[in-house]
């Protein structure tokens, strides 16, 4: 009954969280002559992926690979099956073409070197596993993402409109309103994150009391569970017409989920690949893929029957799944 409790305080976190999250965040875009896009590939997207983060660190810590592992791939698995399908079916999202042209493709690439990497006894007849030496290769792909994204930032705002339109403000009024922007946004993250934690440990706490695998628990429990900041700040700003923010959101989570924290993560302890973790990699690479061609069509929009098939694979794919892992 405390599990259950804790695990709809969290939820309840989680909501104002993400309501925080996009208002204050859409706001800094504004004060600060940034696109929405760029906030949800990177502060939104870093900061729903906190829990991630947190609970990968602790798993390393503990060597607790398949948590880990799990944890990452369920979660890339799950925001854009999920997050997507269900932001989709509630409002078709428009798709930038720098997403298009750029952020999709990187996500592509990461899925594909996390596929290439997680593939040791094909490869070199070693145990799959992702060692430092990956963990080095990630975290400079992200570097590389981040210059690109940093440089987008430095080239659009000289052209964005909002500076224009907020130079006539007084200096300590816009200072003020950054500030406040920035303590909403700060506000948000850190409901984000603690309730994502209450909800991941309850939900670990009444998956165990059913006496459920931990490679399953990573894989479902725990990266739904730290996927449900991206999902409800991605819903939200559905909600309120901010697709950029939602698809940056889901893109920009993904991007940093493969190479930042399953970077550091490798760094702190070697990630093993469970057994039957291939097909995971496998179903992580599709669902990226499949994203691309649904981005660039119908004029550069998800449509709701898109979102609904993104949705359904997904779905079958973590019922097929978890009877596959608990062996029935």
């Amino acid at each position: 009954m405390i599990d259950f409790l804790l695990l709809v305080l969290g939820l309840f976190m989680l909501l104002g969280g993400g309501d925080l999250m996009v208002r204050g965040a859409s706001a800094l875009a504004q004060n600060l002559g940034i696109s929405s896009l760029v906030i949800g590939l990177t502060v939104v997207a870093f900061g729903t992926s906190a829990p991630e983060l947190a609970v990968n660190t602790a798993a390393a810590l503990k060597g607790s690979s398949e948590i880990s592992f799990g944890n990452i791939i369920g979660s890339n698995i799950a925001n854009i099956g999920l997050i997507i399908g269900c932001a989709a079916l509630i409002r078709p999202l428009n798709v930038q073409g720098v997403v298009i042209a750029r952020e999709i493709p990187m996500m592509i690439l990461a899925a594909c070197a996390a596929v290439i990497m997680g593939s040791d006894m094909a490869i070199r007849t070693s145990p799959d596993m992702y060692d430092r030496t990956d963990a080095l290769i990630l975290l400079l792909f992200f570097v590389v993402f981040l210059y690109y994204t940093i440089s987008e930032v430095l080239h659009k705002r000289a052209e964005d409109t909002f500076v224009t339109q907020s130079a006539g403000l007084r200096a300590y009024e816009k200072r003020r309103q950054v500030w406040i922007n920035l303590v909403s946004t700060g506000a948000g993250l850190a409901l984000l994150i603690y309730g994502g934690k209450m909800v991941v440990s309850s939900s670990i706490d009444i998956a165990r009391t059913l006496h459920v695998s931990e490679a399953v628990i990573g894989l479902v429990l725990v990266a739904i569970g730290t996927s449900l900041p991206e999902l409800v700040t991605s819903l939200i700003a559905t909600f309120k017409g901010q697709s950029d923010l939602a698809i940056g959101n889901v893109v920009g989570s993904n991007i940093f989920n493969l190479l930042f924290i399953m970077g550091i993560t490798a760094i702190i302890n070697p990630v093993a690949v469970p057994k039957g973790g291939l097909p995971d990699l496998i179903m992580m690479t599709v669902s990226s893929v499949i994203l691309l061609p649904f981005a660039i069509s119908g004029s550069r929009r998800i449509s709701r029957k898109e979102g609904a098939a993104l949705l359904l694979l997904y779905c079958g794919y973590m019922f097929w799944r978890t009877l596959y892992g608990i062996g029935i």
